[in-house]
């Protein structure tokens, strides 16, 4: 890989690169000076690129820091456990958050908690940031500010032969049970096909909602549920993991954009984690790891404000 953000000074790498996740998250992309799986350092050279070091000087209350990411890793491909070490996270959100650390000259951590509960643990101080494939809607903008970087597309997910002949959010889910996340934007289109449902004297559909995806696909295999339906790379990744269980019976393009999730009331922060965004993906950094995780570097959405009006 090419290193777009090439070499880190010795303090800055000291800041940023003695967390493990670093070496996996960012492999080679912001550090020139890589450390070795003994955790020894090896020599560094040129410092970060002028975008970052102008962005450190302009935000020097961040230099330094230890913030918090609350995640679900529970979305292979975006944020999940490390098979081979579980005390770790992986996947394109977890390198997209620590590069932004890194050009901003501050550590990450990561705080697991359920999809529902990503802004509720951010808006009670608990975590400084959310990445973790969250859609930005006007509503979620009531309670964080949102900063986007990835177009949806979401996927339905079904049995094998499409028993049920799902098509996606329509009245093709008449009668049908849906597993969803609690908390995720597909619930509430999912409710509202109950009077279109009634209009074609079919039930509505029947939900039932779970925390994490893993759940949502062992309801279908369990025969609990008829579909899924969410980002289409998680559903492709299903499908991967079960070929002859499971199947992706459409696509659908949602109106949303996946989002940044920042605290309300620090412009500052927000405005810090923006510009590092755009220096990233001008580098062509957030390409790079989109083809990495093979989540198709189409996603890429130029950065964007979500707040609340």
């Amino acid at each position: 890989m090419s290193t777009p953000f090439p070499n880190c000074e010795l303090s800055f790498q000291a800041r940023s690169c003695t967390n493990a996740r670093w070496r996996h998250a960012v492999a080679g992309a912001l550090c020139l000076m890589a450390f070795a799986i003994s955790g020894q350092a090896q020599a560094a050279a040129s410092p970060p690129p002028a975008e970052c070091k102008a962005l450190q000087a302009k935000y020097p209350e961040l230099v330094g820091k230890t913030l918090v990411n609350a995640v679900n890793p529970h979305t292979p491909g975006y944020e999940a456990l490390d098979p081979k070490d579980p005390s770790k996270y992986i996947g394109f959100d977890i390198d997209l958050g620590d590069t932004i650390a890194a050009c901003l000259g501050f550590n990450l951590t990561y705080k697991p908690v359920t999809f529902a509960a990503l802004l509720t643990t951010l808006q009670s101080g608990q975590a400084d940031i959310v990445i973790s494939d969250i859609y930005a809607t006007e509503e979620r903008a009531k309670a964080a500010d949102f900063i986007t970087y990835s177009k949806v597309f979401d996927g339905v997910l079904v049995a094998k032969g499409n028993p049920k002949k799902i098509t996606g959010i329509n009245t093709t889910m008449c009668g049908t049970t849906a597993a969803e996340n609690t908390g995720y934007v597909e619930v509430p289109l999912i409710q509202n096909l109950g009077p279109a449902c009634k209009t074609a004297g079919k039930a509505e559909p029947a939900l039932q909602l779970y925390d994490n995806n893993a759940n949502c696909i062992q309801a279908i295999l369990a025969g609990r549920a008829d579909t899924y339906i969410n980002d289409v790379n998680t559903v492709d990744q299903a499908v991967k993991a079960y070929p002859d269980k499971l199947e992706k019976a459409t696509a659908v393009t949602l109106t949303y954009s996946v989002g940044i999730a920042v605290p309300k009331g620090k412009p500052q922060f927000r405005s810090a984690v923006m510009a590092a965004l755009v220096a990233i993906q001008k580098a062509g950094i957030q390409t790079e790891l989109l083809n990495k995780w093979t989540l198709g570097a189409e996603n890429l959405e130029t950065p964007k404000l979500i707040v609340a009006k």
